[in-house]
């Protein structure tokens, strides 16, 4: 009977012969093994992450989303979670778990194929690191030998925060904190039970077990981590059902932008990102650097609602332009969602501007198709678009089913028929004795486009560019209440050196001789002509510099009086802050600070501040009296619209430019500068009266209404050295520089001594007359007065900002202004 016992023998002898071969491979193979300085001194690649000055997260850019957490961090249920799902014996095995072997071979036996796998989390870890995830005998030896160094070399806590960091869980979140994040839009802390489950179960096929694509099969892997739970006595039978029960509340949006869709400061984040790149190359995206931007978020939500406010406000004036595509629609069944499911997926929303299909129409109610609902829009929700329901409609404008239209859920829980606005625009808000920009907008949506129309859209600035040319005429001996004929003129051709010119007032109208504070006030062309044919326009373009007007951009002929020349919304504002601080220079800037990953600062900003270490560029006096004639732009010119604000401390000046095209307001309290514009990418007609007045300042005053809440308002102090001249005869009172003579009288015909008219930019802007006692009655004939003598300008002092502290390992300046 022995011959019975030599296969027994043999297998020994082959168990004997296969364990001497994988210790002498591992033998070999230890020696080999790679450091584990990776690990010791784990430094993941975290993004580049960009916050308000009151730290809120409005950009991540990166390719891991991560955000590192020591284990402490990590809840309890998170811990329980990934243990049940992924290494029940974690804390037990010295890093490979051989009863979790023999276990996955028996099920695995016994399914007839791979049910179970046998990885312990070290395993994974190691694999992470090291190893690619080819599966061969070679890697999985390796595998199993760095798992028995690193728990040679590591602790059980430093082990799984490793993985709770360094781990794919789909739509590049790496680490549970970025996915909590992605998915759901929570730190860790805020987790449920049944969200921690299903972060737990991603590990395994993070695109297939995506809740957000996959949630019925995500659904099926939570409720088995849940079950593992409870077998474990992890949880119990109550917490096990509320789990269960929880439905699957996922942001779809966060994956595909970032955290910024949660707050709309995309330009701003984009911004900042490009100064990043800037100084620290491609590795900007891996060092965690944390860049503090200016604005808050408040203002830039105040700013973002009022842009896009006032857009949709005029796209609404100019009327529904009809479906933006169609689509061929199957018979009604699951054929036929599926079928908008797809083309939905070709078409994205902006912010609250929600594409869906039509699937039934009418006159009074329009039935729509999105994420799997039907939405019914009544009557009142579709009389913007009630032309294009019409059996009258033009075939390709007509709303029916098969057309892809935009909804939008207003205040009242109510659906509309809307449209993206083809219009564009832009808002910026600076800090007026520091340039720190408070809030930007580029334009309706950065997703649906990225140019950024604050910094870098060239505009004619149209009448908002006269108060720089009536700032030149003061230090030419003019007043406030020198008077300037406000009559046609006419330059023919040998003159203008191409084609006859023959300017003209908006409205038409001209009312003869008018002093300069009126002549503003109701945005007089002819009076801003004949100023810069008096001061000259070579003198102008020289002097627009202390301004930061680049004057290759505002060509010295007279069509600067009327604002020919281009600028930014940014070079606006920056401008204006002269007249709103007192007469300095001001730099914008849009970042604060940048910090490394540990929170170091790496560069900080320290900008000239107006009235310390920024440099006066007009006089105090040109700033108060130019203040004091914009204030009353507002009070009884072309921005009354701005009185709703109550507020005494308020200026600015509108601006359209020729044929309607561009609109502006630039205005500003003592502290806050704040610009508007709007028009079209490719410079068109707006539609008649679409003035700075009617379409522009309603975006300033939205935006304004939020950033003054709260301040109280300021008096500016009056200068030394300058007189108020008293009313008399024929004159009215105004400022005038102590070493200027006051202002005479001008002859004028009876006719055209009027207590006051109406001030406009066009001639549907219906805007209140002018009080008689702002400009005054005027009976007698009054005497010519004389041309003003020339003085030489007040000093300009060269700007010399405060550099950034200087570090010896990484860049620290940053740009303070956009590249165009």
């Amino acid at each position: 009977m022995r011959w019975v016992l030599y296969p027994f023998f043999a297998l020994i002898g082959l168990a004997v012969m296969g364990v001497a071969t994988l210790a002498a491979m591992a033998a070999f193979a230890w020696p080999k093994l790679p450091s584990l300085d990776i690990l010791t001194d784990y430094r993941p690649k975290i993004p580049l992450r960009v916050y308000t000055s009151d730290g809120h997260l409005i950009g991540e850019y990166g390719e891991e989303r991560r955000t590192f957490v020591s284990i402490k961090e990590v809840p309890d249920v998170l811990k329980y979670a990934i243990l049940s799902a992924e290494d029940e014996r974690f804390y037990e095995h010295p890093g490979v778990d051989l009863l979790g072997i023999a276990r996955a071979a028996s099920a695995n036996l016994i399914s007839g194929g791979k049910a179970q796998g046998a990885s312990t989390i070290t395993m994974q870890v190691a694999r992470n690191f090291f190893l690619t995830r080819e599966k061969t005998i070679t890697r999985k030896l390796y595998e199993i030998l760095l798992s028995l160094k690193i728990e040679q070399n590591l602790s059980k806590d430093q082990i799984l925060e490793l993985y709770v960091n360094q781990i794919y869980l789909g739509r590049r979140a790496y680490g549970f904190s970025a996915a909590a994040r992605t998915y759901y839009g929570k730190q860790l802390a805020d987790l449920t039970v049944g969200e921690a489950a299903m972060l737990a179960g991603l590990p395994k096929a993070p695109s297939a077990y995506n809740p957000v694509v996959n949630p019925g099969r995500a659904q099926l892997r939570q409720h088995y981590v849940l079950r593992r739970m409870r077998e474990l006595n992890l949880i119990d039978d109550a917490t096990l059902e509320a789990a269960r029960a929880e439905p699957i509340r996922t942001v779809t949006h966060a994956a595909d932008r970032n955290e910024a869709s949660f707050f709309h400061a995309d330009y701003v984040a984009e911004m900042a990102r490009q100064i990043a790149v800037e100084q620290f190359q491609d590795k900007a995206y891996e060092l965690g650097i944390r860049i503090i931007t200016t604005i808050t978020r408040d203002e830039q939500e105040a700013a973002y609602q009022a842009l896009r406010d006032g857009l949709m406000a005029y796209d609404r004036r100019h009327g529904y332009r009809g479906p933006e595509q169609y689509i061929e629609l199957p018979p009604a069944g699951d054929l036929r969602n599926e079928a908008i499911e797809t083309a939905l997926t070709e078409v994205a929303d902006y912010g609250d501007m929600l594409a869906a299909v039509v699937t039934q129409s009418n006159p009074k109610e329009v039935r729509v198709y999105r994420n799997g609902k039907h939405i019914t829009i009544g009557e009142k929700g579709l009389r913007f678009a009630a032309p294009m329901l019409s059996e009258k409609a033009p075939a390709a404008k007509r709303i029916r089913p098969g057309a892809v239209v935009r909804i939008r859920e207003d205040k009242k829980d109510s659906w509309q028929l809307t449209q993206l606005p083809n219009v564009e625009g832009a808002l910026i808000a600076i800090d007026s004795d520091t340039g720190a920009v408070r809030a930007l907008v580029g334009g309706f949506d950065f997703f649906r486009n990225k140019f950024n129309h604050a910094t870098q859209a060239m505009r004619q600035p149209g009448s908002s560019f006269k108060p720089f040319i009536f700032s030149a005429a003061l230090e030419r001996a003019y007043s406030a209440g020198t008077y300037v004929e406000d009559e046609p003129l006419y330059f023919p051709a040998g003159v203008t050196g191409s084609q006859d010119w023959e300017p003209g007032n908006y409205d038409h109208k001209y009312e003869g001789p008018m002093t300069l504070r009126r002549a503003l006030a109701k945005s007089k062309n002819m009076v801003s002509i004949r100023l810069l044919q008096s001061i000259s326009p070579t003198y102008a373009q020289d002097y627009i510099s202390r301004f930061g007007f680049p004057p290759q951009n505002h060509p010295a002929y007279l069509t600067m009086a009327l604002g020919a020349g281009a600028a930014t919304p940014w070079e606006m504002a920056t401008g204006y802050a002269v007249f709103a601080n007192g007469g300095y220079r001001v730099q914008p800037y849009v970042i604060k600070e940048i910090l490394d990953d540990a929170g170091n600062t790496i560069a900080k900003v320290d900008p000239p501040v107006a009235g310390k270490t920024a440099a006066r560029v007009i006089d105090e006096r040109n700033a108060f009296v130019m203040d004091s004639m914009m204030q009353d732009v507002v009070r009884a010119g072309t921005a009354t619209r701005a009185l709703k604000l109550k507020r005494g401390d308020l200026a600015g000046k509108t601006g359209t430019t020729n044929d309607y095209v561009d609109a502006w307001f630039c205005g500003y309290s003592p502290d806050i500068v704040a610009i508007s514009w709007v028009g079209f990418d490719q410079p068109k007609n707006l539609g008649r009266g679409e003035t700075g007045g009617a379409t522009a300042l309603p975006i300033w005053i939205d935006y304004m209404k939020v950033a003054l809440d709260g301040r109280p308002e300021i008096k500016r102090p009056t200068p030394a050295r300058l007189n108020f001249i008293s009313a008399q005869p024929d004159v009215e009172p105004d400022w005038v520089y102590a070493e200027n003579e006051a202002p005479l009288p001008p002859e004028r015909p009876e006719m055209l001594l009027e207590d006051g008219s109406t001030a406009m930019e066009a001639p549907s802007e219906a805007i209140p007359a002018f009080p008689a006692e702002l400009f005054g009655g005027r009976r007698t004939p009054p005497t010519v007065n004389p041309v003003p003598r020339t003085q030489p300008p007040a000093p300009v002092e060269d700007l010399r900002p405060t550099p950034a502290p200087v570090v010896e390992r990484r860049p620290s300046s940053i740009s303070a202004m956009p590249q165009r």
